[in-house]
Order: structure tokens, then sequence, then C-alpha cells
């Protein structure tokens, strides 16, 4: 079959990279002729709605342990270096891509040239090396797209190869496994090697943003979402999985900025990204309705499974793993707004999902109390059953993304409060999970209570209230919100029993503080004056 390449600019090579003389590469093909690809070399099918599906192999999520940074005279005194954070010396990522570039000899490369961060002001230029046309095609979906002009005259700041099929000897690479995940901020390349999961590809350039912007721009790098109201006034969403960010965050009276990964610079709120990977699993059009009709024809549908005997996706089934994920580009969403940058903030939600019943549904923070939480990224899952009893597990996430921190979190926190102090931003904690009881006694907060208090944050109402403090955690509460029941703004007053409250709060803050030692020779006296107290019990 004759491939017919997409726009190829006037200076692309590979040459320097060590692919030399190749000439079976593909450059910029567009979504449907990296699907007809993926369909002839049978490595993915049609569901019932056209999106394609794939398999990811062995990895079905990312390997973090196995995620690398080139440790040099840039990045060995910068770079925050421990659990999260490996070092790999300079000779030996050298030799590992050209093994690499090796093994990709006879093999057909996809080249997709894109864009990141929305303002144009902080754009960067990556150019995506793939061994398969889907993970080319993840590329295009995720990140942002050149126009054909712009394509001409493309010349990449960063390169990303990712060749799932090359695997590392570790014993002679110096990787832990055969996968890998390697930045390397001098080159400015990352390379990807033994894992087929597209994931890897997006997290690796949001880990080099959060270093570059940062340290290099002055821009705070988020995890989180972002929407925009008819006003003009922005809203950011940050919350670990299962928070309900994704659910809060799509209003259909909002426009939606992003989904996942932001910065926020001297005057805008941008998106990392130009679409989205949404998490699959148990999706139905009723409850998230945006995320079911975007999944069409361009969208690339991860490890799923179909009914038996028809192209009808399952999204209960996690058969292959609880990971299903879509990604698309962010104009499947109706809402969206193009291009995805919004101004400064007047309001930022910290959604956690308190499963102990401790927190407040909501509470608005001092800039002390946001950084001290802004780092502690606090949410309760909820574990599987043994032995018939069910607890909760406490989580704790710095800036609720650490694992893509290559900074200290303080780095972080500090630009956010100089931003929170020269804008007066609204900060609030918002509790999604229990009232009136841990979980297995007390019941989740209702969805409908929780927007009723985003939407009195957002316009104003909440704000003019009274409000009372909590203490131990010496969280300011509203007394009165439109259309949730007063009764439940202060959590102890749900409870039954007022010492087992009293109780649970303190174990929590004993928890937080413990989590926090970590961090406490870094941080400041004011933030770390805004922990909680414990306070002792009476048996």
């Amino acid at each position: 079959m004759k491939h017919t390449t997409g726009i190829k600019p006037e200076s692309a090579s590979l040459t320097g990279l060590g692919f030399s003389g190749k000439e079976n590469v593909l450059w910029n093909l567009s979504p449907a002729s990296l699907i007809e690809e993926t369909i002839r070399l049978g490595q993915g099918s049609f569901n019932d709605c056209g999106a394609l599906m794939i398999d990811t192999g062995e990895f079905t999520g990312r390997s973090p342990k196995d995620k690398f940074t080139v440790k040099d005279t840039i990045t060995k005194d910068t770079v925050w270096w421990g659990d999260i954070n490996f070092p790999f010396e300079p000779e030996k990522f050298k030799a590992l891509r050209k093994k690499m570039t090796d093994y990709a000899t006879d093999k057909t490369l996809y080249v997709h040239d894109a864009f990141v961060c929305a303002d144009p002001a902080y754009r960067l230029k990556v150019r995506v090396i793939t061994e398969t046309p889907w993970a080319n095609l993840f590329a295009t979906n995720l990140f942002l797209r050149p126009t054909a002009e712009e394509l001409k005259t493309f010349t990449p700041d960063w390169h990303i190869i990712c060749l799932p099929g090359f695997k590392a000897d570790a014993k002679t690479d110096g990787t832990r496994q055969h996968n890998f995940t390697m930045l390397n901020f001098t080159e400015k390349q990352i390379i990807i090697g033994g894992s087929s999961y597209t994931g890897e590809i997006k997290k690796s350039v949001f880990t080099l943003l959060n270093y570059t912007l940062p340290l290099e721009k002055g821009v705070l790098s988020m995890h989180c979402s972002a929407n925009i109201g008819k006003a003009g006034d922005t809203a950011i969403f940050f919350g670990l999985s299962g928070t309900g960010k994704t659910t809060l965050s799509a209003d259909p009276e909002r426009g939606l900025i992003g989904d996942d990964e932001h910065g926020w610079s001297d005057s805008t709120i941008f998106n990392f990204e130009g679409g989205c990977y949404a998490k699959c699993v148990n999706l139905t059009k009723e409850k998230e309705p945006q995320i079911y009709d975007a999944i069409r024809f361009g969208t690339l549908l991860e490890n799923t499974r179909c009914y038996e005997n028809t192209s009808k996706v399952d999204y209960d089934n996690i058969s292959v793993t609880e990971n299903t994920r879509a990604a698309y580009p962010i104009n499947h969403i109706d809402n969206a707004v193009e291009p995805s940058v919004g101004g400064i903030p007047k309001n930022i939600f910290f959604l956690t999902c308190d499963a102990y019943g401790v927190l407040p549904p909501i509470s608005k923070l001092t800039v002390a109390q946001a950084m001290y939480h802004f780092i502690s990224g606090y949410t309760a899952k909820i574990a599987g059953t043994e032995m018939g009893v069910t607890e909760p597990q406490l989580t704790f996430s710095a800036c609720f993304g650490k694992a893509f921190l290559p900074l200290h979190p303080f780095q972080y926190a500090e630009l956010l409060g100089k931003k929170l102090e020269k804008h007066n931003v609204n900060v609030w904690l918002v509790n999604t999970g229990w009232s009136g009881g841990p979980y297995g006694i007390g019941s989740r907060m209702k969805l409908s209570y929780t927007r009723a208090m985003i939407t009195a944050a957002l316009n104003g109402s909440m704000e003019k209230g009274k409000f009372e403090t909590l203490p131990v955690f010496n969280l300011q509460m509203p007394t009165v919100c439109p259309g949730a029941p007063a009764e439940i703004l202060n959590p102890r007053n749900t409870w039954k029993d007022k010492d087992a409250y009293d109780a649970k709060a303190n174990d929590l803050a004993v928890s937080f503080n413990k989590n926090f030692e970590q961090y406490a020779s870094r941080v400041n006296a004011e933030v770390l004056n805004a922990a909680p107290k414990a306070v002792t019990v009476n048996a």
C-alpha cells in the first residue's frame, strides 16, 4: 500500500537523533489516515460510534518507578530527587537512545508535530516520533494542532521518541526493568520504551512543563481542570481521582478551558493541551454526557471491551483494567472554549473526598492554609472489603499531582501563594465525601448540594455571608448557602455522637501533620502554622 504523507516541514530531519538515512517516515498524517493505518496493520477496530479501539498490551497504566530524569549540570541542584524523581547518567542515556534508533532502522515511524501551552507567549513545540500509528493519533488528539502554514516551518523545541517494541536490558542499560520513560533537559528529549501505554507520552510532557515553566517563566503549572463563566470569570478545580474534578468542572453554564493540565501566568490561565484523556470506567450518558458524546470517530479508546457479539462498548467491563481511557480532541466537547485560555481566576476549589466525615462540605482558606492544603493534596479512597470490613485509605499527593513534580512542592506552593495575594483570589476547600459520620455510618454528600455551594462561591453570594470556625482544622465555614441545608454546613453538627466526631477529627489532624513532616524543612513558619492543631480528646 502506498502511504500518503501529511505535511512535512521544510527542515524536517531525524538525523540529529540518530535515525540516519531513514526513508520509511510518515509525517503529520491526518487522524483519518492514522486510523486507516491502525486498521490496516490489524492493531485496532471500530466501535459502534466509530471510535478506534486499541489495546496497550502489557502496561495499562503509567509505571512511576520506571520514570527517570538525566542528572547533569542543569538538573543536579534543581530537581527534587527522591521517591518520584530517579536520576540517570547522561552517558547511559545516550547509549540507550542509540540502541533505540538502531532498533528502529527497519521500522516505519510516524511523526507528529504539535504545540503545548495554549497561550502563545509560553508555547512549546514538540515532535512526537512513534512506532505505532495509534500512538501518533493520541498525540494528535491530546496536544495542540498547528495549522498547515505553521507546520511548513515547524522546528521542534523538544523531541519525544516512543518505541514500545524496544525493551531495555536492565543490567546493561541501567534501567529498573525493560520499560522506561526518560527526560533529558539538556538535550531536550524524552525517550519511552517497552510500554505502549500512551499516558506516558502525556505525563512526560506535563513533567517537563512542571520543570521549565516555574523555573524559567514564573508560570505556575497545575494539575487541575478550569472553566470560564459567561462574564469571563475563570475558576480552577484541583482534585485527585474520585473527588469530582471532572464532574464539577463540567458545567453547561460555563465554558471548558481544559480538564487536566494548566498554567497560571501573570495574565492568563491556559490549557497545556488540545484534548482530553478521560477515564471510561462505568461511563454512562446520564452521569457524564459530555464525555460519552465525545467518543466518536477520531477518538482513541484504550483497553475497553464490547458486549458479546456487538461493537457496543461495555464501559463496566474491567477485564483488562479499571483504567480504561478515551483520548479525543477538546473540540469533541461542545462547550469547550478555543483557544483554551482564560483570565486570572476569581475562585479556586480544592476538592477532597473525605471518607472520615470530618471536613466541612465547603470552607474558605487563608493564603497560608491554601498553601498548606495545596502541598498536602489530601483525599481518602475507599478500599475493598477484607474479612467483611471496609476501611477508607488516606491519600496525600503533593500539589494534587506529586508523581509529576520535578521540583520540591514548596516551590509550586510559594508561587501559588504569591499569585493568590497579588490577585486576591478566593480559595475554597470542598469535601465531596462523607457527612454525618465516616464511610459506613454517614452518607455521601449529595452532588446537588455541592453544586449549589460551588455556584454560591462563584456568584459571590457565599463570600458575603457569615462564617464560623471549625476547631482543630481552623476552617472558616459558611452558616448559610442557597440550595443546601444549613445543618450540613458544620460537619460536627451532622454527627449524632459528637465525641466520636472530635476523636476522628483529631486522628485526621495527626495524619495531616505526620504527612507534612517530609516537607517541613523547606516551608516557612506561616504555612507551618496553618496546619490543623491536634487536641487531646477525653476518653
